[in-house]
């Protein structure tokens, strides 16, 4: 096991440079200048190219790359030219933002979508299979802004249960329901579909293994069966959906923020694009690729703990 988390992190470490590389270079082909930006329109060019000069941006790119990977090591994640303020900081607190958002998301609908998934598989191919797998399809097809604006104009406008934007929650129970649950509506539509089909694949493989005709032979309770050697091994691919999930909701939440005017990190990425704030925006999507590798990272170590196959095959 100790073998098969070390080779693990070792690739997530290579991966993670590797995209801290590609994003950085990515973002130098974005169109706009930096210095023009930040003096405006009517800057003279001689005024552009010294501001270029002394932010180090007319440098060459490989230069760029490592003096700018060498300050993020060390913490200094420089100064968002466009709200002169300290990057760092911004980026995680706008991070921090996300992450509540997707775990609220995350905390109500994994035991939905598992639940009915497992319920689905439990019924195979009977009117309650096709209801819950039919309603998860459509679901997923539907685009989040779609959703988003559902819920504000019946929930916000006409009910009056929510406000139409969301903000950063305190610590009561009740602002948390208040300010999350209309941005969390759209995600977890999109969740329950991807998240109840594979748990729903996944207890019917079960089903139809030896180790479950076993027990049933044996005589054992129907519950008994599904509870011990159905749910532990069905629910080992639904961990790696989820995980990836985790990924999908902090990095894909752009739509969302921004129809709700929710301070995440995807709208943070969204204005730091527009205004070609490179400083904000290559430490935000490093950021979010952080996030997608150690919940990949986590999710193969569960995995391979819960079936031993997983880490010997390796």
């Amino acid at each position: 096991m100790t073998r098969y988390v070390l080779k693990r992190l070792g690739l997530s470490l290579i991966t993670l440079v590797i995209v801290s590389f590609t994003v950085f270079m990515a973002s130098q082909v974005l169109p706009g200048d930096v210095g023009r930006t930040i003096l405006g329109p009517y800057a003279s060019q001689s005024q552009v190219d010294k501001l270029n000069h002394e932010l180090g941006t007319d440098e060459p790119l490989i230069k760029q790359y490592f003096t700018w990977a060498g300050n993020f090591i060390k913490g200094d994640w420089g100064t968002s030219a466009l709200q002169n303020r300290a990057v760092k900081p911004l980026v995680l607190d706008r991070l921090k933002n996300s992450l509540i958002l997707a775990g609220y998301a995350l905390l109500l609908i994994v035991p939905i979508s598992i639940f009915l998934g497992v319920v689905s598989a439990l019924d195979y191919g009977g009117a309650l299979d096709r209801i819950i797998t039919i309603t998860g399809l459509s679901f997923v097809a539907l685009p989040e802004f779609v959703v988003g604006t559902f819920v504000i104009v019946i929930f916000a406008v006409q009910l009056g249960w929510f406000p139409t934007t969301s903000s950063v929650p305190s610590a009561n129970p009740a602002d948390i329901v208040k300010q999350l649950t209309l941005p969390a509506i759209p995600l977890m539509f999109v969740l329950f579909g991807y998240i109840s089909r594979m748990a729903r694949v996944g207890t019917v493989e079960s089903l139809r293994s030896n180790y479950t005709r076993t027990a049933v032979l044996k005589g054992l309770p129907r519950r008994y069966v599904v509870w011990r050697h159905v749910l532990r091994n069905s629910l080992l691919p639904t961990i790696t959906v989820v995980s990836v999930q985790i990924g999908y909701l902090v990095g894909g939440l752009l739509v969302v923020e921004t129809l709700f005017n929710y301070p995440g990190i995807g709208q943070l990425m969204l204005n730091a694009a527009v205004g070609h704030d490179l400083q904000v925006l290559v430490p935000s999507v490093l950021m979010i690729s952080l996030i997608y590798l150690i919940a990949n990272f986590l999710a193969d170590v569960l995995v391979a703990f819960l079936n031993p196959r997983v880490r010997l095959a390796t």
